[in-house]
């Protein structure tokens, strides 16, 4: 594995993300370096928790001359937590240097932006809707000395209907520019939009396989839809969390969660889309911080979002599709952290899980009792009892079974 110190990076760079803790490259970053700072575009489906914003935000760095007062650098992502985690990840790489990240979005004063705008910008991180809003009204965005744009969960965007905005603000990069494009997903929506802005990129399919990575313990427990809440409540109460993140699959769902949480466990939170964006930001950088230990969410905290003390992920209820599953769980399990997904499982969703576990090679440790669900041979049409279910032993502890279920491959 290529370590940081290998790379020919600025000692400002290097004793930064020494003091991050970073000392090897995730295939991620150690794929896209070399053509990021050749200056190739780029076209590369990653999975969450990849390091991509690192792989970003390390060149880009490297690549910015401090001396000229311009923005050099325009990166668009979805959302503003999302834009709130890149230039806090930008501004702990750069700050050894000159290198002047910021970060602009909705439900923001605007006033406010525009101030710090007329300082020094190198590295600017916007929302397409606050961007088109300051391309529009004002003056105070200058695009001409871009030389590279990066456009992260593209796929993401594309489903919050963002297509016009983003081929809008592409078309002001009238100038030669290099683009790195980012995403989860490929589909049939973006190839437009390879074709017409992506020049000869280097393409890069991260997740083609989705194996799950081996940081992250699957786990599952298999029961009656009105078993849930009192089942939940013993596992929050029996593990060791540093901190979790309990999904629901809708906002009366989560309500009510919150409404049987709150009474039981002081150090709790709720979010959803429906909140405020000041609420939202202010809850995520409240869980960011450690001072929630639990966080009932619906997915919009599903995608992207780093939050490096996720212990463990819970799927009160079951996602809606694997790419809702992966998304979740890669909320913990992060650039290599270890980390438990638990999963809840009912009757409806046997035949899904199956196909979940084969699709992303997922080996379960299971809780309670074990469902009736082992694979019919093709070979004599019978089930073969070896593949997909282990029960976590009785008198183990957790650390001896996780390892356990570490050690098993399909």
């Amino acid at each position: 594995m290529m370590k940081f110190s290998d790379l020919e990076l600025k000692p400002e760079i290097l004793k930064a993300l020494g003091d991050m803790g970073y000392e090897d490259l995730t295939p991620i970053q150690e794929k896209t370096f070399s053509p990021i700072l050749s200056g190739r575009d780029l076209l590369a489906r990653a999975e969450t928790g990849s390091g991509k914003t690192a792989a970003c935000g390390i060149p880009l760095v490297q690549m910015i001359n401090p001396s000229v007062n311009a923005i050099q650098a325009l990166i668009l992502v979805p959302t503003r937590e999302l834009a709130l985690q890149y230039v806090e990840e930008i501004d702990k790489i750069s700050r050894r240097t000159d290198v002047v990240p910021f970060a602009i979005f909705g439900g923001f004063s605007m006033e406010i932006q525009k101030a710090k705008l007329r300082d020094r910008v190198h590295i600017l991180v916007a929302t397409p809707g606050r961007l088109i809003d300051f391309l529009s009204h004002t003056t105070s965005i200058d695009l001409s000395c871009v030389r590279t744009l990066v456009l992260d969960e593209a796929d993401e965007m594309l489903k919050m209907g963002f297509i016009e905005d983003i081929d809008f603000i592409l078309s002001c990069l009238i100038h030669e520019h290099q683009t790195l494009f980012f995403a989860a997903t490929m589909p049939d929506e973006i190839d437009r939009l390879i074709r017409l802005y992506l020049k000869e990129p280097v393409r890069m399919e991260l997740n083609k396989e989705q194996v799950a990575p081996p940081s992250l313990v699957h786990h599952f427990q298999y029961m009656g839809r009105r078993g849930r809440l009192n089942a939940l409540i013993e596992y929050l109460k029996r593990e060791k969390i540093s901190q979790a993140i309990i999904f629901c699959n809708s906002r009366h769902h989560g309500e009510k969660l919150m409404r049987e949480l709150e009474g039981k466990f002081k150090s709790i939170g709720y979010i959803h889309g429906g909140l405020e964006q000041s609420r939202r930001t202010s809850i995520f950088e409240r869980f960011r911080r450690n001072e929630i230990t639990f966080m009932v969410a619906t997915d919009i905290a599903g995608r992207g979002l780093d939050f490096s003390h996720v212990s463990h992920v819970i799927n009160y209820d079951y996602p809606r599709g694997l790419e809702s599953y992966t998304n979740r769980t890669g909320r913990t399990g992060r650039m290599g952290r270890s980390g438990i997904a638990m999963t809840f499982v009912t009757d409806q969703e046997l035949m899904v899980l199956k196909s979940l576990l084969k699709m992303n090679r997922i080996d379960p440790v299971w809780h309670g009792n074990i469902p009736n669900l082992h694979p019919i041979t093709k070979q004599n049409g019978k089930r073969d009892d070896r593949k997909y279910f282990k029960k976590r032993p009785r008198n183990v502890s957790r650390d001896e079974s996780n390892l356990m279920g570490s050690m098993r491959s399909l």
